[in-house]
């Protein structure tokens, strides 16, 4: 992970499991969105009995693979 990032103070510093409201809130996209990214495997989750959590981690990962420079 890069070093000197800025990190998004809307949310606690020390947590890391977000549910899918949330994790929709901080990729700026619609729940039903993040939803197909998890079903079409784009993004892992942790499953608790039918509750979905989404790790900080992936969603980071998530969003630098994703990445392009438009020339």
């Amino acid at each position: 992970m890069k070093t000197g990032k800025v990190i998004n103070l809307k949310y606690p510093l020390n947590k890391r499991l977000f549910d899918l409201k949330e994790a929709s809130v901080y990729l700026g996209r619609p729940v039903f969105s993040v939803r197909t990214l998890i079903w079409s495997g784009a993004l892992p989750v942790v499953k608790e009995g039918r509750k979905m959590y989404l790790d900080i981690l992936d969603l980071e990962q998530y969003v630098e693979r994703n990445k392009v420079i438009m020339a």
